[in-house]
């Protein structure tokens, strides 16, 4: 059971920011998972008064609160739009519509959780973040900061650098905890795949070779063998590493046939 000695409703960032450097205090997001743990805290800060749960989108990119939902997201209609079904794709097996009204992006990405569907898509799609004191980084450079460290995360950016992206997971049952989550994504820097719960934090594979510089069956096998060779796994409760490793590949083909069906129905179109 979590246990908090004082409540607070920050009126300001600046003021939630300098509560959170005492390492006793904790910053509330959903509460989802962190009302799992057994501690007790000092000040528990709640942003909820701070306008971050706002999605705003201008011609460059979007701009999502840490207090955006994830049913939010899920309902986003621009959102869906830009990524072709995949955000919605990518949290509509967690647990359920109640759980997802109150689970938060900040929570999801703050965590960063190796079975985290949110953190996959999001490294494909080329996130940046914005921390109060740090600035905005990209999340690649973020999942490489010390857990410690004693920020306060205010928004999730997405470039507008993406052309296409297809996410897909593997679960033994709905609503379970991924076996395996991957996300491929064909960016202006070129085809990137994601994969995550494996059961170590999402990594990027990209096509630095130009592997899918035109894609057919060889290629597709050819990049799908590369990635799965190339991403780090592990076996836990949920499956072995030797598994993982074959349903990483057949995971990124079927992205990346979705891809070529989602193209040629556009050029059908035309």
């Amino acid at each position: 059971m979590f246990y908090y000695n004082q409540y607070v409703r920050a009126k300001s960032i600046e003021e939630a920011y300098e509560l959170y450097q005492k390492k006793s205090n904790v910053v509330l997001g959903g509460m989802l998972w962190l009302k799992m743990m057994n501690k007790t805290c000092g000040t528990a800060i709640d942003l909820c008064d701070l306008g971050l749960n706002q999605i705003e989108e201008d011609e460059t990119q979007f701009r999502i609160g840490a207090y955006v939902s994830l049913r939010e997201l899920e309902t986003n209609k621009a959102l869906d739009a830009y990524t072709h079904g995949a955000m919605a794709e990518s949290v509509r097996h967690i647990v359920g519509v109640q759980f997802r009204n109150v689970a938060t992006l900040g929570g999801s990405i703050w965590g960063r959780y190796g079975f985290s569907d949110v953190m996959t898509l999001f490294r494909a799609l080329g996130a940046k973040v914005e921390l109060h004191h740090g600035g905005i980084m990209d999340l690649d450079e973020f999942v490489r900061l010390p857990r410690k460290t004693r920020d306060i995360l205010v928004a999730v950016i997405v470039p507008k650098t993406v052309e296409k992206v297809v996410y897909l997971s593997q679960r033994n049952q709905s609503t379970d905890f991924p076996v395996l989550t991957c996300a491929v994504a064909k960016r202006e820097e070129g085809y990137v795949a994601a994969v995550g719960a494996t059961p170590h934090l999402a990594e990027n594979v990209w096509d630095k070779e130009g592997i899918l510089t035109e894609i057919n069956e060889e290629s597709i096998e050819k990049f799908a063998a590369k990635v799965a060779e190339q991403i780090r796994f592990g076996s836990n409760m949920r499956a072995g590493a030797a598994y993982r490793r074959i349903v990483c590949q057949v995971l990124v083909k079927r992205a990346l046939h979705t891809i070529v069906a989602e193209n040629n129905g556009e050029e059908e179109k035309c």
